[in-house]
């Protein structure tokens, strides 16, 4: 795989990520089967995979059930070079209520980070990212959020920052601020183009979320969903990678395949 570099953060990221929702939440989602969380080994197997075929990117978050705490189990201390671990803040989900709730306040922004440090077991965060309710440019020009992420940079607690944002200016006013932005595109949402195309222009990050339409893409008129999507988030020069979650070991392979073939038709 062909690794990218994080605006000049020295983060290098592999082009397909992993996603770890699955391994951590099942409820309040909006997938379109049902599945069950996978135990421990599975979730070895699946990282074991990403190391064979050169995905070093996991995806995580507090929202994400407890996909952090179970990271932090699962990976060796001294494996933690091989990884680049991002996370986010802004958003706790509530087991209990089956719903979010957010807080872009420093205060409650720093302690989501320590947090995550703590659930992850490390003393430093490769990326971190803002996780947004939908009210971009409140989040950013009220709360001072992105500057928040910025001070925690500058103590070592994170090596790179930036925002998953819901709209065009958002994304675009997080990147005029942060490292990287993880926005939706895929074949039936391409509304978030201009992000891509400005993060390219300033050597920002992209990172995708929704590559697959959260599995609704088998409903639509293609021959290969996956395939059309990968060509098309991969056919964008400021795409630094797609965050993929699977639990199935075979979907896992399958993608990176469908990545290189991807690849390779777009290159002739």
């Amino acid at each position: 795989m062909k690794y990218t570099t994080i605006a000049s953060t020295g983060v290098n990221v592999s082009p397909i990520g992993f996603g770890t929702v699955k391994i951590g939440r099942d409820l309040g989602v909006k997938y379109p089967n049902a599945f069950t969380i996978p135990d421990d080994q599975q979730v070895l197997e699946l990282l074991g995979i990403c190391r064979e075929l050169g995905i070093n990117l996991l995806d995580t978050a507090p929202a994400y059930g407890n996909s952090e705490q179970r990271l932090g189990q699962l990976l060796k201390t001294a494996e933690r070079q091989r990884w680049i671990i991002s996370s986010k803040a802004g958003e706790e989900f509530d087991p209990l209520t089956g719903a979010s709730h957010y807080d872009f306040s420093e205060r409650a922004i720093t302690e989501s980070v320590e947090r995550s440090l703590q659930r992850l077991k490390t003393d430093y965060l490769d990326i971190v990212m803002i996780h947004s309710n939908g009210d971009d440019l409140q989040i950013i020009e009220q709360y001072l959020a992105l500057q928040t992420l910025t001070k925690l940079k500058q103590q070592g607690k994170v090596r790179a920052i930036g925002m998953s944002t819901k709209t065009i200016d958002g994304g675009i006013a997080a990147l005029q601020q942060a490292d990287c932005a993880m926005v939706t595109y895929n074949l039936v949402q391409t509304e978030e183009l201009a992000v891509i195309e400005y993060a390219q222009q300033h050597n920002k990050g992209i990172f995708i979320k929704k590559a697959f339409a959260s599995g609704h893409l088998q409903k639509q008129q293609y021959a290969d969903p996956i395939l059309s999507s990968l060509k098309l988030i991969f056919a964008q020069p400021g795409v630094s990678s797609a965050v993929i979650g699977t639990i199935n070991e075979q979907n896992l392979r399958a993608n990176v395949q469908k990545y290189q073939q991807a690849i390779s038709d777009l290159s002739v």
